[in-house]
């Protein structure tokens, strides 16, 4: 089932979005390749956090300390 910025994992949901978009786009290449969906929610999610890395983007959100 491919997964939009509204429906996807909820291994995602710390993400930040533009992240999580990243995550979820990689995910989908991956179902389209014939890969099973924790296989690919597994790669995406090590490939997007990468993926931000290099760019210096902010990863998770940000968690209210209480």
């Amino acid at each position: 089932m491919p997964w939009t910025k509204d429906d996807y994992p909820v291994s995602l949901k710390n993400f930040r979005a533009r992240v999580r978009n990243k995550a979820i786009e990689i995910a989908n290449a991956l179902l389209e390749e014939g890969n099973d969906e924790g296989r690919a929610i597994a790669i995406a999610t090590s490939k997007a956090q990468e993926w931000a890395e290099n760019r210096g983007i902010t990863i998770r959100k940000k968690v209210a300390s209480s």
